[in-house]
């Protein structure tokens, strides 16, 4: 019995939400067939989709016929696609289930953990956030160093999923050094400045008062969204080494006149979408 095999079978024996991870990681695999598996899982964010197309020799796969949720916001394709770039075989996550649309937690999480079951080593994400410093312009990108989970829930809950990982799993460092820098170094050779920071992720779906975003400054955020956090915790639980980029999409609520829209997100996502892909891409190259 392969890896992949006994970690299946381990989850189909524990609680349900293990034996959906396994039927998922299951249909991933009847889907790529005879193909490399992917080393690397990219996600991507609202407004930040089209990175999928630098893939070559790739396979598109809905979501709902691997047995994931298809997303209902808009900028999220909802495609899981397979190929080569830049040497690597890489799975990129077109849109996200996000907490807010009702998915219970888990949920947002089962991706990243059936391709944890595969076998990805790195997961990389992207998300659009609300910028809290006065340097933070809209199109801006920040390097997440650690994050605030405000969320009030967390895809570990309930039973153990002891097949991927320990019922307590450490997050002291649950943004990898090594792949921070080699953002770093990506974004030096592109052109492209990265802040760095610490992203604050919120239920939603409201955009925040501004008193919400008065408090979270004291806390110590410098992002704010509504998403990457369960992702990120899941895939640690798992022993994938992580590292996430939010797009500056605009200026939190209070910090300047202007009403909050998801127009406006989509609207600096894509405009920021190529830079960020170039950025995703080069980094891709360097791990």
């Amino acid at each position: 019995m392969n890896r992949i095999e006994n970690l299946t079978a381990q989850l189909d024996k524990g609680p349900p939400a293990g034996q959906e991870v396994a039927k998922v990681a299951r249909n991933i695999l009847q889907f790529l067939g005879n193909r490399d598996k992917p080393s690397i899982a990219v996600i991507l964010g609202s407004g930040l989709g089209g990175f999928e197309k630098r893939l070559t020799d790739s396979i598109v796969c809905p979501y709902a016929e691997v047995g994931l949720p298809t997303s209902t916001v808009a900028g999220h394709a909802g495609n899981l696609v397979v190929g080569k770039l830049q040497g690597k075989t890489v799975a990129v996550l077109a849109g996200r289930a996000h907490y807010y649309e009702g998915h219970d937690i888990q949920t947002t999480a089962l991706a990243v953990r059936a391709l944890a079951v595969i076998g990805i080593k790195q997961l990389l994400v992207s998300n659009a956030a609300g910028g809290l410093r006065p340097e933070f312009t809209p199109g801006d990108f920040m390097l997440l160093t650690d994050h605030i989970n405000m969320m009030g829930a967390n895809p570990l809950r309930g039973p153990n999923l002891d097949a991927l990982g320990p019922r307590f799993p450490d997050m002291t460092k649950p943004y990898d050094g090594e792949i921070i820098d080699k953002f770093v170094q990506a974004g030096k050779s592109l052109g492209i400045d990265l802040h760095k920071g610490t992203y604050m992720a919120l239920s939603g779906p409201t955009y925040e008062t501004p008193a919400e975003i008065r408090a979270f400054m004291s806390l110590g955020a410098d992002a704010v969204g509504m998403s990457t956090v369960p992702e990120i915790i899941a895939a640690r639980h798992a022993g994938v080494r992580c590292a996430a980029v939010s797009c500056i999409t605009n200026v939190a609520a209070g910090l300047s006149d202007s009403l909050l829209s998801h127009d406006e997100v989509k609207e600096v996502g894509n405009l920021a979408g190529k830079r960020l892909s170039d950025l995703f891409e080069q980094t891709i190259a360097l791990i």
